[in-house]
């Protein structure tokens, strides 16, 4: 599904979104559920309706790509059209989603991964996070940077097993383990069905 559509859509009035500035992991399910998202896919994609809107670039690692910092940034647009200089109609991929949930407890969230498959969360960022190789991460140095959305998509004995946006360079090969309630990744979980 598009991150561009629901980020530039699913905007301030309908889902108290601040685009790439922030916003809630609990409303972009909901506008899911009311209006739909178009595929999308990564930069230059053009096997879907809306792509990432920027090229692929080095988070707080050193690698061949270009440092974030010297990417241009593109804010995506609502136009309500397909981008990626395909023949799809922006109205005919609209997908819905047939749910929108939160959760109560590890255990509620556990299961749901299981029946359903990957979580949405969002977690405190600190200082120390940023240089995370492997392991179950902990906060144990630094000052909060703020809020992440990111994908649970497993867990272990005392963690969750993530996918960061972050690309695949950062952290284990793109992923990272999280300890049970750190940084308050358990209160900030939402899924649904599509």
């Amino acid at each position: 599904m598009s991150v561009a559509d629901t980020t530039a859509c699913c905007a301030f009035l309908s889902c108290l979104s601040m685009g790439c500035n922030g916003g809630q992991i609990g409303t972009p399910w909901s506008w899911f559920t009311r209006t739909g998202v178009v595929s999308g896919g990564d930069f230059g994609d053009k096997s879907t309706c809306y792509p990432y809107t920027m090229e692929r670039c080095s988070h707080h690692v050193q690698s061949s790509l270009p440092a974030c910092s010297d990417v241009t940034q593109v804010a995506p647009k609502c136009d309500k059209t397909c981008t990626s200089g395909s023949n799809i109609s922006y109205n005919n991929d609209k997908h819905k989603a047939a749910s929108s949930y939160g959760f109560s407890s590890v255990d509620d969230i556990k299961q749901d991964l299981i029946t359903n498959g990957p979580v949405t969360a969002a977690f405190t960022v600190y200082e120390d996070f940023l240089n995370y190789k492997s392991g179950v991460y902990r906060h144990v140095s630094g000052n909060a940077l703020g809020g992440h959305a990111v994908k649970i998509i497993g867990y272990g004995t005392d963690h969750w097993i993530v996918n960061n946006s972050w690309n695949e360079l950062w952290g284990d090969n793109g992923t990272f383990k999280i300890a049970f309630g750190e940084a308050g990744i358990d209160s900030q979980c939402h899924a649904g069905k599509l």
